[in-house]
């Protein structure tokens, strides 16, 4: 089973990736780029067969190593595409 899991910065903690990105952006004469975050996409591929076991242990997963809980957030999509 295909599974996404977009990791996302939590609004309130600083991004400094995104800030270099859009320094980066600005230095090279994109001047309408106000802001920029960087988030991740980790895409997966589960032995499983139902949704909401695979989906459970996806999210055991984020907790545990895929996403730092103190900074980040985490949206499992299922049948995400390759």
């Amino acid at each position: 089973m295909k599974v996404r899991v977009t990791i996302t910065r939590r609004e309130q903690i600083a991004d400094p990736q995104g800030a270099a990105v859009a320094r980066g952006l600005r230095d090279l004469g994109y001047t309408e780029v106000a802001a920029v975050r960087v988030d991740r996409i980790v895409d997966l591929e589960i032995d499983g067969t139902d949704p909401s076991a695979v989906e459970a242990r996806v999210a055991e997963m984020c907790r545990r190593l895929l996403a730092n809980p103190v900074m980040e957030d985490f949206e499992i999509t299922m049948g995400a595409p390759a």
